[in-house]
């Protein structure tokens, strides 16, 4: 049975402009490094398999994986069919695996080996000639940044990066992309040494998330926002990452990362570079990331960096009913470790739209609940002809767009209390939910950007100039922190250290409570 035979009529992946034609992928196939990984497993293997059941890979379509253990063909299918079953969100189908396995390969080796990558130049080419796959091939780095140099020579050494004419050879990159502007810089100058700056596709996954693509939707496709999208009407702009869970094993990747380079750095910045933007003069890829570039460029640190933020560290305490430990004590962190769990900034635009409208970044691990969203706070009307008793539970406007989970927007305004006497005004919300409102489920991020990397269709992927942008923006940030003693303790289930609070109420504002 064929993966294409999947109804097409409720395929979220489709073209916009014709949502008759779905976006197929040509012949190809993906070598994927680090397939032993938690992201492989849980993310990747399932996209794959989804893709492969939506008939938006070729029949031909094969993935090769590559890893430092004694498996045969089979045994990496059996690795495949385990993380599919478990993770796919398509409903899972035996003749559809079947057709997907008949495509699998695995090469035994470690990243050093000449003789490892030199049997999967080989695979390669028998891929294309056995499985039609046109010699189109993806190589996905799912692997330790340390490790990026070591696999990109290999592979150039192999002949695997350097495609035939008319045939197309392209890397993926999982962040992060560095860990200051030094290291950005150094390995930006390694991956463009051996593929072309279009051939190079740099993964952040929250760009694939429905919702943040939604954003643009939100505010070029509607007269009724653009005009009070500026400071005019804004009064300043909260973005909002948190996470109710702890480092969940992964100290050896988080202890001496951080909250702020681990997301602030890469999903905060790209989403505020999103919601501050101008209008491009199309959704082609170079003209979304030259707007985008335009305001990374334009972002602007505060005078005071003790003032305006803050850092925490995660505390024993209650996550719900659960009492859970603190960093200090969670396996393979040191008892001294001045690793930031909690980041909070604040930053300024520096454009004629946002002057003086200040936008405040956190994120944060065993925070009161798991929520992503940028919350777009209007000033208060300048005058109120109810009286001041009338309008005393009266806030703020906001366009509220929820990131994860529950992926929507909210409006909250103010409406006349039914039935008060005398009159008075409160706020109350307005709710769209994609789920409610549409009947197609909205696809996985790694489905749309794996899709993406196929397909050559790169608007959803930052390039080097971004990076390295986002890095300027956050290293004076992190020099300053490393100057200046350890960061405050907070409570577990929490959100989020005392001074985090206090940086608000210089600025006579609080943070919103998701």
């Amino acid at each position: 049975m064929s993966p294409a035979r999947v109804s097409r009529g409720h395929n979220p992946l489709r073209q916009a402009a014709d949502r008759r034609l779905p976006r197929i992928a040509g012949p190809c196939s993906m070598v994927m490094f680090g397939v032993t990984g938690d992201l492989a497993r849980k993310k990747l293997l399932p996209a794959i398999y989804d893709l492969f059941n939506r008939g938006l890979l070729p029949p031909g379509f094969s993935l090769v994986g590559f890893a430092r253990r004694d498996w045969a063909d089979q045994d990496f299918g059996r690795i495949v069919y385990d993380a599919a079953k478990e993770g796919a969100r398509t409903p899972f189908d035996e003749d559809v695996w079947a057709s997907l396995a008949e495509g699998l390969r695995f090469v035994p080796g470690a990243f050093d080996d000449d003789a490892a990558f030199d049997e999967l130049a080989d695979v390669v080419r028998t891929l294309d000639q056995e499985r039609g796959t046109g010699g189109n091939h993806a190589f996905y780095l799912s692997i330790p940044p340390g490790s990026f140099q070591t696999v990109l020579q290999q592979l150039e050494r192999s002949g695997l990066s350097q495609p035939r004419p008319g045939t197309w050879r392209r890397v993926v990159i999982e962040k992060p992309f560095g860990h200051d502007l030094k290291s950005a810089r150094e390995l930006n100058s390694i991956v463009e040494s051996v593929f072309p700056p279009d051939a190079v596709f740099r993964i952040d996954h929250y760009l694939g998330k429905e919702t943040v693509q939604n954003l643009l939707a939100l505010r070029f496709a509607n007269q009724m926002f653009e005009p009070i999208w500026n400071a005019n009407y804004v009064d300043h702009v909260q973005i909002t990452m948190a996470e109710d869970i702890g480092i969940s094993g992964r100290a050896g990747y988080y202890d001496g990362i951080g909250a702020a380079r681990d997301v602030i750095q890469n999903h905060l910045l790209q989403l505020l570079a999103l919601t501050a933007m101008e209008q491009p003069n199309s959704f082609e890829a170079s003209a979304l990331r030259t707007e985008k570039e335009k305001i990374l460029a334009a972002v602007r640190l505060p005078h005071d960096l003790g003032k305006s933020t803050a850092r925490g560290q995660y505390a024993a305490g209650w996550q719900g009913s659960e009492k859970v430990r603190g960093y200090l004590q969670e396996d393979g962190v040191s008892s001294s470790s001045t690793t930031e769990t909690y980041a909070a900034l604040k930053l300024e635009v520096a454009t004629r739209r946002w002057a003086g409208v200040p936008f405040y970044l956190r994120t944060g691990k065993r925070l009161g609940k798991r929520v992503t969203e940028i919350a777009v706070v209007f000033k208060r009307a300048p005058h109120l002809p109810f009286g001041d008793t009338a309008a005393r539970q009266l806030g703020q406007n906001a366009v509220v767009i929820r990131v994860q989970p529950d992926e929507g927007v909210t409006m909250r305004f103010g409406s006349k209390v039914p039935g008060s006497a005398p009159l008075t005004v409160r706020d109350v919300t307005m709710d769209f939910g994609y789920g409610n409102a549409f009947t197609e489920a909205s696809p996985e991020a790694y489905e749309r950007l794996i899709l993406d990397v196929l397909l050559g269709d790169p608007p959803l992927f930052p390039r080097h100039e971004e990076v390295e942008l986002s890095w300027q923006i956050l290293d004076p940030i992190e020099r300053y922190w490393a100057s200046h003693g350890r960061p405050s303790p907070y409570e577990a289930g929490t959100w989020g250290p005392s001074t985090a609070d206090a940086m608000m109420r210089r600025d006579g504002r609080e943070w919103r409570m998701p």
